[in-house]
């Protein structure tokens, strides 16, 4: 697909229902563009056409990102732009962007600001009436989600845990009732006690799936619950190796009615004490929008 694309990389700006409305006057245009996480034919030919016409291309790691901007014939200035000179270097590129000149955002891999810098970067674009054009393509922790087999309706990405175990499992418990499928990357020397703190924490048996090295050449996704998983990964060192998203299935939704309900007997039970049963049952009805007949019967059996 990169040879193909190659061979007329200006295609997929050539089409006029495809242009994008400019910003400022006389600016150039910052491009948001997603690379590979692995397998390099997985670049867009839209990505390809724009790397290979920018001037000049930020990105986390120049000597990381070189061989595949030289594979697709891009001949483009390559910045670095990583969590240690973001904020510096934004003004500079700014500048750039302000005199015309047109300027793609890359990470490592996958789509920018997902976990990598460009956040900065990008708002101070906006904030300098710069167009801000994204370029979409790879992201891991769609790619994991897809086909996880765990619930896509509702979602939360949240990153990287935190390194140390008691700040993970403080973070994990804030999250254990969050009824989404929850989204995290983690690191290959942290994965085994990370997924025993989730099992800890969110319970053995929550659904849960462990995405290794997607889209490369030794791509797994193990699923299955979360104590299963974490035994399977401490038990092969092969599970330990390489880079890992991990989704956890969301917290069992609970029965609004049992929850109106069971408020409903809580109110009726301080009520009581004060008033008639009719009227206790009347205004915890109000208050709980639990069932009157159900407030009654709970009276009924003491």
């Amino acid at each position: 697909m990169i040879a193909a694309a190659m061979s007329n990389p200006h295609a997929a700006t050539s089409d006029p229902a495809n242009a994008v409305p400019a910003g400022q006057p006389g600016a150039g245009q910052l491009f948001v563009v997603a690379t590979p996480i692995g397998n390099r034919d997985d670049l867009s030919a839209r990505a390809i056409a724009t790397l290979c016409r920018v001037p000049t291309i930020a990105c986390e790691d120049t000597r990381h990102s070189a061989p595949l901007l030289n594979a697709i014939g891009s001949r483009a200035r390559l910045l670095a732009l990583h969590d240690h000179n973001e904020q510096s270097a934004s003004a500079g590129l700014i500048e750039r962007l302000r005199h015309g000149e047109d300027l793609a955002l890359i990470s490592d891999a996958g789509t920018p600001l997902v976990s990598d810098p460009g956040y900065r970067l990008v708002q101070a674009a906006i904030a300098a009436g710069i167009r801000v054009i994204p370029i979409p393509g790879p992201s891991a922790p769609i790619a994991a989600l897809s086909a996880a087999g765990l619930p896509t309706d509702h979602f939360t990405f949240e990153g990287f845990l935190p390194a140390k175990p008691a700040a993970r499992r403080e973070q994990l418990r804030g999250l254990k009732d969050d009824p989404r499928t929850l989204i995290f990357f983690e690191a290959k020397h942290r994965i085994v006690e990370s997924l025993q703190d989730l099992a800890a924490v969110f319970g053995a048996d929550r659904p849960a799936a462990v995405a290794r090295e997607l889209s490369k050449t030794f791509e797994t996704l193990l699923r299955g619950n979360l104590a299963d998983l974490a035994a399977q990964v401490a038990s092969d060192h092969d599970q330990q190796l390489g880079e890992f998203v991990v989704l956890v299935g969301g917290a069992p939704a609970l029965d609004q009615a049992a929850v109106r309900l069971a408020e409903g007997l809580r109110v009726l039970a301080l009520l009581k004490v004060e008033l008639p049963a009719s009227r206790a049952v009347r205004l915890a009805a109000e208050i709980s929008g639990a069932p009157k007949n159900a407030l009654y019967a709970a009276i009924a059996q003491k």
